[in-house]
């Protein structure tokens, strides 16, 4: 169905009522203080971590304290590969290293030093860091990264060598497969722990950047599939977790590179995870909230005249195009945008961030929208991402963005 006109922003306005409790409510990105229900005189940690939710060891941190419930407060910081640290956080953490945790008072860096330290002073998730059943699947998890590594982020010399790298990565797959399996539970031990928390943040990231930069699906290996579905029944891990387009443009400049393979099932993988279909990607599979649509417009709506002050066209021609795609999200109704105007759509397109924007299934909808609405009038693509830096993402532009 087509429409002449898109809604105004008032009539947009009107079909969302999304909110969410930061701070009491179920885990997200934008909470700057987190109580479970508590009052806030019980706070007694404060986690430094990035502004753009990139971070692995900050998202470690992050599982942990919401799992436990612990109340606390987030302080933002810049990581170096999208703008300058700031200088108040290098006074109080001199190596600028993230995350960062003060717990009564006493700072803390690196992540499994900071856990430890959490747990002293909380009682384990589960089992302890230090617990014999523990230790040799830390052990594991840093096998499994040292061979994703090799793998992803150096170039292959030959086709030989490409196969060599692809095969020792899945041979340490089968050993986490049979850490898996050796349990009656889809968790790494007989229940969720701190086993599963180590292993979240840089399985997630394998996940994506396999699929994107190698063609390969860490997912679907039948034990690794069953532990990411039992961690998507986690309102904690949903609350943290990112999507495909997000992992795959954000690890370079932290990884120093990513290398393609370009065999043509990477090459299909790239072209969906850059311009869709995004919906039946496997990066998240538990059900679309009804509430998805909504979150999308309300995003937006919130940070609209920055939207509009950050993207490379002309304020007037974007803001009908916008307005043009919201239309398209809440009412199902295609809008023609202004000639010109696919270039910005993409380029909005393209820096949605998951977690840190919205949640996975919201970040689809707008996505979608916004390309179906491009493509009425080009394809033109927006500024393309940069590869050493993620500059284009600078919260001193960015982060009152979303």
């Amino acid at each position: 169905m087509m429409t002449n006109a898109p809604l105004s922003w008032t009539e947009l306005e009107a079909l969302t009522d999304f909110k969410i409790d930061t701070i009491n409510g179920p885990t997200n990105a934008q909470a700057q203080l987190r109580l479970f229900g508590r009052p806030e005189s019980e706070v007694r940690v404060n986690l430094y971590r990035d502004n753009h939710a990139w971070c692995p060891y900050c998202q470690k941190v992050w599982l942990w304290l919401e799992e436990k419930q612990i109340p606390y407060r987030i302080i933002k910081v810049t990581m170096f590969c999208y703008g300058e640290k700031e200088s108040w956080y290098k006074r109080k953490v001199p190596s600028g290293m993230l995350p960062a945790l003060e717990l009564d008072g006493r700072m803390i860096t690196e992540s499994d030093d900071i856990l430890m330290a959490l747990e002293q002073v909380f009682k384990p998730l589960g089992r302890s860091m230090r617990d014999p059943l523990v230790i040799p699947l830390r052990q594991l998890e840093r096998l499994l990264f040292r061979a994703w590594c090799s793998w992803l982020c150096y170039p292959a010399r030959s086709p030989q060598q490409e196969q060599y790298n692809r095969e020792q990565f899945i041979q340490v797959v089968a050993q986490v497969e049979q850490a898996l399996v050796s349990t009656e539970s889809p968790y790494f031990l007989d229940e969720f722990s701190i086993v599963d928390v180590i292993f979240t943040p840089y399985v997630e990231r394998m996940n994506a950047s396999l699929f994107y930069y190698k063609g390969y699906s860490l997912r679907e290996n039948t034990y690794l599939g069953a532990w990411f579905d039992a961690m998507e029944s986690r309102l904690t891990y949903r609350g943290t977790q990112s999507d495909f387009h997000t992992h795959a443009h954000d690890l370079p400049p932290q990884m120093g590179g990513c290398w393609e393979n370009g065999e043509p099932q990477m090459l299909k993988n790239k072209a969906r995870v850059d311009n869709g279909p995004w919906f039946g990607l496997p990066d998240v599979t538990y059900p679309e909230p009804e509430t998805s649509r909504a979150e999308a417009l309300q995003r937006v709506i919130k940070h609209r005249t920055n939207i509009l002050k950050v993207n490379p066209a002309d304020n007037g021609l974007f803001d009908q195009a916008l307005r043009c795609a919201m239309t398209h999200l809440m009412t199902g109704s295609l809008c023609k945008p202004p000639a010109g105007s696919d270039v910005s759509l993409r380029y909005l397109r393209d820096r949605i961030n998951v977690p840190r924007d919205m949640s996975i299934y919201a970040a689809k909808r707008l996505k979608e929208s916004l390309e179906l609405t491009a493509a009425l009038v080009g394809d033109g693509q927006g500024t393309p991402i940069p590869l050493k830096d993620r500059r284009d993402q600078d919260p001193a532009n960015f982060v009152r963005v979303f």
